[in-house]
């Protein structure tokens, strides 16, 4: 009878332990890296279902229209959020964000760029072309998080 309370309350507090462990929290005013990790976040819930599409052979021209239109509105929202006091935990961008700000730079056009190609692609409904355009912006994130995202 008290068998499944006493479970629970093992399972509540292993829960609890594990959350507190988690992560810390940004707490800085305005929370910079959380917002840039937000906005990364929801660029990937954009970008990704194209991705399954593709792989999947389920391409749906009209719904990677819709999605990419989402990426496009999306793609600059985490590039203000790195100002020059954010290099703190819980950030995963690596110190060279900082020191090496024309890289980085150029990784940021790079992403622009292909996604911009990748929205020409659309256009098309090829799915052919969608998918060198998604394989070319999926190469920008690659590109970029190898050198200026920690692991």
């Amino acid at each position: 009878m008290f068998q499944p309370l006493r479970t629970g309350l093992v399972i509540l507090s292993a829960a609890t332990l594990l959350t507190a462990c988690g992560e810390p929290e940004d707490t800085r005013p305005g929370q910079p890296v959380k917002q840039r990790q937000t906005a990364f976040k929801d660029i990937i819930k954009s970008f990704e279902p194209m991705g399954v599409m593709l792989r999947k052979g389920t391409y749906d021209a009209e719904r990677v229209e819709k999605f990419t239109a989402e990426l496009i509105a999306r793609r600059d929202l985490p590039w203000g959020h790195f100002g020059p006091d954010t290099n703190y935990p819980p950030t995963k961008a690596t110190p060279e964000v900082w020191s090496k700000p024309a890289e980085f730079e150029q990784e940021k056009q790079a992403f622009i760029a292909a996604t911009d190609k990748l929205q020409a692609a659309v256009q098309s409904k090829d799915k052919a072309q969608v998918g060198t355009a998604y394989e070319a912006v999926h190469d920008s994130c690659k590109s970029c998080h190898k050198q200026f995202k920690a692991r």
